[in-house]
């Protein structure tokens, strides 16, 4: 997936008064912090989506593919938003998008996704909406009522979701399905806010992460 970072709302504020510092390890779990000891940190800029520029995109640029876009969901029964955020989430509607994991086009297809559902150009973007929609369709269905859950499957995997029984304890996960159901333009249900742990060193030293410490996450991609 590309993406920018979006802080969580629980500690923008307090970071905000402060320099911030990111470093994602090995498991995917992110972790901030205040005063890095670690080469392996990297400073914050921005504190959202808003001030990155992924909720500020031209409207040529977003509404570029909106006929396609609003087609294809209707005929598949999703809500056109929904695609729209997924899509601005994926790729910042950038049909030539390549991931480093390699998931390719509009809609972020990895290449068996995109063979499974007949998906011959990937990078052409009825195609890849196409092939976008129609898997977003059969994860809603996989996990009825739940967008959460289908995002989160989306984006991990339904291994990652089936093991944990809800929405992953990934970095990337949870802050994915963040930005489409709460931070979002899709005006549907929302789902509960990521957790972030706060950790307050003996020096003074601040720490979040998204997970508690001593919990591992396994990989399933």
């Amino acid at each position: 997936m590309i993406s920018p970072l979006l802080l969580l709302s629980a500690f923008a504020t307090e970071a905000a008064a402060s320099s911030l510092y990111r470093w994602e390890d090995g498991e995917g779990v992110a972790h901030f912090t205040n005063a890095p000891t670690d080469g392996r940190f990297r400073r914050v800029g921005a504190l959202s989506g808003t001030a990155q520029g992924w909720l500020r995109m031209p409207e040529a640029v977003r509404t570029r593919y909106g006929e396609e876009i609003r087609e294809v969901a209707t005929r598949h029964g999703v809500a056109p938003d929904l695609v729209e955020s997924v899509i601005r989430v994926e790729s910042a509607f950038n049909p030539r998008a390549v991931s480093n994991k390699g998931a390719q086009g509009l809609m972020q297809l990895m290449p068996r996704t995109a063979s499974m559902l007949g998906v011959r150009n990937v990078f052409d973007p009825r195609q890849n909406i196409e092939g976008g929609v129609r898997h977003l369709r059969y994860l809603l269905d996989r996990y009825p009522g739940n967008t959460a859950l289908a995002l989160a499957a989306y984006n991990a995997g339904e291994k990652a979701v089936d093991y944990y029984g809800g929405v992953p304890p990934y970095a990337e996960t949870q802050l994915y399905v963040q930005k489409i159901l709460g931070t979002g333009s899709y005006s549907g249900t929302r789902s509960a806010r990521a957790i972030i742990f706060r950790y307050t060193e003996s020096d003074g030293t601040v720490t979040y992460s998204n997970v508690p410490r001593g919990a591992a996450a396994p990989s399933f991609r």
